[in-house]
C-alpha cells in the first residue's frame, strides 16, 4: 500500500504540479488512513470497503473537527480516483460518501484601497530584477481570481495578449480548462513582464532566476511576504485571499453570480455562494442607496 501511495504522490508532483507543502499534507492524511486500515488486519488496498472508510472517519471524529475530517476524506477520494483511473482497482469504495457538513467561514479578502496598497507595496519592496515578474503575478491573481496551481501551470501558449481576444486559458480542478478575459491594465503589466523575461527553454509564463518553472511554494512565499509588508492586519491573509478579493469585487459590482462561478471555475453554484461574502458595510451601502420617496 505504501508503494501505491508513493506512486500517487509522484503523480501529484509531476503531472499536477502540486506544491511540496500540499503533497506533504496528502502524505500525512493518507498515512493516517493506511495505518488505520492496517490496524484492521488488512494490507491489500483492493479489500478496502465503504464501511472501512466510514469507520475511519467515525474514529477520527473523536479527535478531529469537521474541517480536518473533510480534508482527510478529500485526500482519500483523490487517491482512489487515481487508482481507479489507472485501472488498479475495479470499484471505487469512496464513491457516494459525503463529507461532513462544514461551518461557513468568512473569507479573508482585500478592499479596493487595500489591494491598491498591496500593488504599491510590490513596486516598493521588489528588487529590480524581480519587480516586473512579481507585479505581474500579484496583479494577475487579483485581476483573474485564478488558483495558485493554475498560475504556476500557466504556459506562454495559453496567454493571448492580442487585442481581439485578450485572455488566459487555465487548467483548473477536474482537469477542466476555462478562458478568463484580461483587462487592458493586466495586458500592459504582462507585456512589460514579457519584455524582461529571459529567453529560456521553459515554456512556463513565470520562471525563476535559473530559468525554470516557478513553483507554487515560491509564489506562496513571495505573495505572503508582500502581504505582510503592507501592514494590513487581517487573519489568514495568503494567496487565496487574492482569489477571494477578485470574487468579492465582482459581486460588489453587480456581476451575475453564474458568471462569477464560471470565472472562478467552481463546479457547484453553492460553492460560489459560500465563497463570496458581503460584509456589513457593503450591505449598509446597498440599503442606503435605495430611494423610496422621490420628492
Amino acid at each position: 500500500m505504501k508503494n501505491l501511495l508513493e506512486q500517487f504522490l509522484h503523480y501529484l508532483a509531476v503531472e499536477r504540479s502540486f506544491s511540496p507543502r500540499t503533497i506533504e499534507a496528502y502524505r500525512h492524511d493518507l498515512n493516517k488512513f493506511i495505518e488505520f486500515f492496517e490496524s484492521l488486519g488488512k494490507t491489500d488496498i483492493l479489500t478496502v470497503t465503504k464501511e472501512d472508510v466510514r469507520h475511519f472517519l467515525s474514529a477520527r471524529a473523536q479527535t478531529n473537527g469537521a474541517v480536518t475530517r473533510a480534508r482527510k476524506l478529500s485526500a482519500i477520494k483523490s487517491l482512489f480516483k487515481y487508482l481507479d483511473h489507472e485501472g488498479i482497482i475495479s470499484a471505487n469504495p469512496v464513491s457516494g460518501i459525503e463529507a461532513p457538513k462544514l461551518p461557513e467561514r468568512e473569507p479573508t479578502y482585500l478592499t479596493q484601497a487595500e489591494y491598491q496598497t498591496l500593488i504599491t507595496t510590490v513596486k516598493r519592496e521588489a528588487t529590480p530584477f524581480y519587480i516586473a515578474r512579481d507585479l505581474a503575478i500579484v496583479v494577475l491573481l487579483l485581476g483573474t481570481g485564478i488558483r495558485l496551481s493554475e498560475l504556476v501551470g500557466l504556459t506562454l501558449d495559453k496567454v493571448n495578449l492580442e487585442h481581439s481576444g485578450r485572455s488566459i486559458k487555465v487548467r483548473g480542478k477536474g482537469d477542466k480548462e476555462r478562458i478568463i478575459p484580461l483587462t487592458d491594465e493586466l495586458v500592459g503589466i504582462l507585456e512589460l513582464y514579457l519584455k524582461t523575461r529571459p529567453d529560456v527553454f521553459s515554456n512556463h509564463l513565470f520562471i525563476s532566476r535559473l530559468g525554470e518553472q516557478l513553483c507554487a511554494r515560491s509564489v506562496y512565499g513571495l505573495v505572503k511576504k508582500y502581504l505582510k509588508a503592507t501592514g494590513i492586519k487581517k487573519t489568514k491573509m495568503a494567496v487565496h485571499s487574492l482569489r477571494h478579493t477578485f470574487g468579492t469585487s465582482l459581486m460588489n459590482n453587480g456581476v451575475n453570480i453564474v458568471l462569477i462561478q464560471e470565472l472562478l471555475g467552481h463546479k457547484k453554484l453553492e460553492t460560489t455562494r459560500r465563497y463570496l461574502h458581503i460584509n456589513s458595510t457593503d450591505l449598509r451601502n446597498a440599503v442606503d442607496s435605495l430611494v423610496l420617496d422621490k420628492k
